[in-house]
C-alpha cells in the first residue's frame, strides 16, 4: 500500500507540478489515497445502501437531520465570515489575486479553505440520508456528480492553489449553503413546511453563484495576476458543467408542462354565454329553483 501510495502521488505531482509547501502536513492533504478511497466508499454506500433499503421501510431520522443541517449551516456561516475577514485583512483584489502577496492572510484563507474541502466529505451524508429515507428521486446524476467531484477537486485546490483567486467560489457557496441547509433543517419540522416557499429561489441562487464564479474566474484570465492559467480554465469548464446540469434540473422541476391526466381532468369550455360557461348558469338556475321550492 505504501508503494502504491508513493506511485500515485508521484504521478499526481508529475501531472500538476510542485505542491504548495504552506499546506504540507495538513490533515488528508499529503496523499491522494484517503480522498480517493473516501469517494469510492461514498459511491459504494449509495449502491449497497439502496440494495439494503429495497425491502425495508424508510427511516425517519428527524432528530439526526435537524442536528446535521444545523451543524452544516453553522460551519458554512463560519467559513463565510472568516473568508470575508481574511480577504479583507489581506487586501485581496476582487478581480484577480495571486497566491503569495498577502502573507499571513493567505495562510488564514488556506485554513478556511481546508475546512471547505473537509466539509465536502461531511456533505456525503446528504446522500446517505436520502438512501436511508428512501428518497431515491433525490439521488440524481447531478447530485452524485457534484458531491463526488467537489471533494476531489478541492483536494487538488488545497495542494496547489490554496489561497488567492480560489477564495471567491467558496465565499459564495458558503453563503448559499447557509440558506440551503437552513431550508433543509426547517423542512424536517412539519409545522415549518408551510413557510418554506422559497425552494425554487434557492436553485436560482445556485445558478447565479455558478455564473458569477465563471465570470470571476475568467476575469483573472483576461487580466492576469500570476494565478495559474490552467486552473482558471479548468474551474470555468467545471462550473459550466454545473450550470448545464442545474438548468436541466430547474426546467424539469419547475417548468413542467401539464400532464395528460391533468389536461383530461380539466373541463373543456364548449359554450360561453355573456362571458360565462354554461355550467355556471346551470348551477345558478338550480340554486334559484331550490330557493323557490323552499
Amino acid at each position: 500500500l505504501k508503494a502504491f501510495d508513493r506511485e500515485v502521488n508521484a504521478f499526481v505531482d508529475y501531472m500538476f507540478g510542485p505542491r504548495d509547501a504552506r499546506v504540507r502536513g495538513w490533515f488528508l492533504l499529503d496523499s491522494y489515497l484517503p480522498t480517493f478511497f473516501l469517494t469510492g466508499a461514498y459511491l459504494l454506500c449509495i449502491w449497497l445502501g439502496n440494495k439494503f433499503m429495497k425491502n425495508r421501510p424508510p427511516f425517519s431520522l428527524r432528530p439526526h437531520l435537524i442536528v446535521y443541517n444545523l451543524g452544516i449551516t453553522l460551519l458554512s456561516f463560519y467559513m463565510l465570515i472568516e473568508l470575508i475577514l481574511a480577504t479583507w485583512e489581506g487586501g485581496y483584489n476582487l478581480q484577480c489575486q495571486n497566491l503569495h502577496s498577502a502573507g499571513e492572510a493567505d495562510i488564514r484563507v488556506a485554513k478556511v479553505l481546508w475546512w471547505y474541502y473537509f466539509s465536502k466529505v461531511i456533505e456525503f451524508m446528504d446522500t446517505i440520508f436520502f438512501v436511508l429515507r428512501k428518497k431515491s428521486s433525490q439521488i440524481t446524476f447531478l447530485h452524485v456528480y457534484h458531491h463526488a467531484t467537489m471533494f476531489n477537486i478541492w483536494w487538488c485546490v488545497l495542494n496547489w492553489i490554496p489561497c488567492g483567486q480560489s477564495f471567491f467560489g467558496p465565499t459564495l457557496n458558503s453563503f448559499i449553503h447557509v440558506l440551503m441547509y437552513s431550508y433543509y433543517g426547517l423542512s424536517v419540522i412539519p409545522s415549518m413546511r408551510k413557510y418554506l416557499w422559497w425552494k425554487k429561489y434557492l436553485t436560482q441562487a445556485q445558478l447565479i453563484q455558478f455564473l458569477l464564479t465563471i465570470v470571476h474566474t475568467l476575469s483573472a484570465a483576461v487580466k492576469p495576476c500570476g494565478f495559474p492559467f490552467g486552473c482558471l480554465m479548468f474551474q470555468s469548464s467545471y462550473m459550466a458543467t454545473l450550470v448545464i446540469l442545474f438548468i436541466n434540473f430547474y426546467i424539469k422541476t419547475y417548468r413542467k408542462a401539464p400532464s395528460r391526466t391533468a389536461v383530461k381532468e380539466t373541463p373543456v369550455t364548449t359554450e360561453i354565454k355573456n362571458g360565462f360557461h354554461k355550467d355556471y348558469f346551470a348551477a345558478a338556475n338550480g340554486l334559484q329553483n331550490n330557493k323557490k321550492a323552499q
